[in-house]
């Protein structure tokens, strides 16, 4: 999936770039500003359009935070559990009795690295102990453009990253989620530059 991401950044720019560079090379001088402006306008509303909250309201239901935290005083066995039995990869710790105070991260990269190759305990273990701590903790808001959460996940080779709106944590989105928006987003904008190559604008 990483990889899949990785691949989305380095040739979606290329793909726009090669068709626009072909409408424009294939322009006539008597229309050179009408195609100039309609470059623009279809750069506009392309490329870079999606954001995080249009990932948040496909995924529904689904996007709601309720289930996706746990304390820093659970232990890592139910961290785990809650994950598997919700099909997710991660949660956001929060402090005890402080459900809208972000305290970290958890993830099963956490759990593998921490506990299992170190032998501990998943049952004697508390999350705090583990988790990825709220300063280091990376985030986007729903304003975040879609390519640009994927560059910071790429980046930081992290598989989910929190929503936080207000300083509150209102959803969770993984690179699936953001990689289905973004072939969503190229294959969108490969039909309207199509288009306007037919003359269909």
């Amino acid at each position: 999936m990483q990889r899949a991401a990785q691949t989305l950044l380095s040739h979606g720019n290329l793909i726009r770039n090669a068709v626009l560079q072909h409408v424009r090379v294939a322009s006539q001088p008597a229309i050179s500003r009408f195609m100039s402006d309609s470059t623009t306008r279809i750069e506009e509303h392309g490329f870079e359009s999606t954001t995080i909250s249009d990932i948040l309201k496909a995924k529904g239901k689904n996007a709601d935070g309720s289930w996706l935290w746990c304390t820093t005083d659970d232990t890592v066995y139910d961290a785990v559990k809650s994950m598997t039995q919700h099909n997710v990869g991660a949660l956001v710790v929060v402090k005890p009795g402080e459900q809208k105070s972000i305290a970290g991260i958890i993830t099963e990269r956490d759990y593998l690295r921490k506990i299992i190759i170190q032998g501990r305990s998943s049952k004697s273990t508390k999350v705090g102990d583990i988790m990825t701590e709220e300063n280091k903790l990376i985030t986007v808001t729903p304003k975040t453009k879609v390519l640009k959460a994927m560059q910071l996940m790429t980046d930081n080779r992290i598989r989910h990253i929190p929503v936080i709106n207000d300083a509150e944590m209102i959803g969770m989105v993984s690179i699936g989620d953001v990689v289905r928006a973004v072939v969503s987003e190229h294959r969108e904008e490969l039909d309207r530059l199509n288009a306007y190559i037919q003359g269909g604008y």
